[in-house]
Parts: structure tokens; sequence; C-alpha cells
């Protein structure tokens, strides 16, 4: 059974037009829209262009002004050198899949926590001091997944190379070096 998509529409006027419920809505609201997992897509009101990703990139450019951000500056430079990259295309692919896996992680943790919390009936006092105790742990995997990630994507780097120096020695003019 196919879920219908939310549609949003942008005026000239900068204002989001939710037709679902025929009302004018703000970023705060298509924010909650993605936290309650809502699909949805936002158009151009008169071109119809699909304007989703830039509402959301405009949503997480808020977030990152307004408190602790997730990105910082050297992070967002490196991902910025990717565009017009022959990598671009992998790299938006690795991210993504990253943080899908992330996000497992954290569901399969939420559920064990669950789970844990509700078989010891302990306090909320003591579920938090257990909760933060398990931080460095966390990260301390996280770490680690990235680490075996990241030797996996080099790995694959230098596959690639020694592949396309073997398929380009046979073009006239080549010259490669040959490790």
């Amino acid at each position: 059974m196919a879920t219908s998509v939310r549609l949003i529409k942008k005026y000239p006027n900068r204002r989001l037009y939710d037709t679902q419920t025929s009302t004018y809505i703000t970023l705060a609201d298509v924010k909650q829209l993605v936290l309650e997992q809502e699909n949805f897509k936002v158009i151009d009101a008169k071109s119809n262009d699909d304007l989703t990703r830039q509402i959301l990139l405009q949503i997480i450019l808020e977030e990152e002004a307004g408190g602790v951000p997730m990105f910082s500056a050297p992070m967002l430079s490196h991902v910025i050198r990717f565009y017009g990259n022959a990598m671009q295309g992998m790299m938006g692919s690795y991210l993504e899949k990253n943080i899908q896996a992330f996000i497992d992680i954290q569901g399969k943790l939420q559920e064990q926590s669950k789970t844990f919390y509700e078989t010891n009936k302990i306090g909320p006092e003591m579920w938090t001091q257990f909760v933060n105790m398990q931080a460095p742990m966390i990260q301390s995997m996280m770490s680690s997944y990235i680490e075996q990630s990241k030797e996996v994507f080099v790995q694959m780097q230098e596959n690639m190379q020694k592949q396309a120096r073997s398929m380009f020695t046979s073009f006239p003019g080549f010259t490669g070096d040959k490790k």
C-alpha cells in the first residue's frame, strides 16, 4: 500500500502552504513533519519544481545557527570540496549509508534500553546516570566502526587505482607510475 505524499507549496512571497490542512505553515512546522516522519514534498507553486531539499537544508541551517552545531567548519569544508569531484556521487551515498547505520544502532540501543528500564524498574535519575555512563562506550563503538569503514574505503580506492592502471597501460602514451 503506497503512502500518500503530503504536498506543501512554496509561494513567491516565501510562504509555505500545506495543501493537506489548507493552512500556511512555517519552517518549524516542516521540521515537526520531519520529526514525525511524515512523507512530504515541497514544490514551487508556480513552476512545480521540487524544493524539498532546499527547505530541508534551510532547516539544517537554522538548527546549526541556534545552539550546538552538529557540523564543524572543517567538516563542512571537506563536504564542499567533494562537489564537482569524481567521488561526489559516492560521497553522498557513503554519508547516507553511514547515517542509516547510526540510526539503526541508535534504534537497537533504544530498544534494549527500554527493555532494561522496564524490566529493572529503576527510577529516572538512575536511568539517566546509566545512559550517561554508556556514552563513552557508544562513542568508542562508533569510532571503531568509522575506522573500519575508512580502512575498507581506502582499500577499495587502492583496488580501483590498480584496475585503472592496468586498464590504461595498453593505451599509447600512458605514463602512469608502475607501483
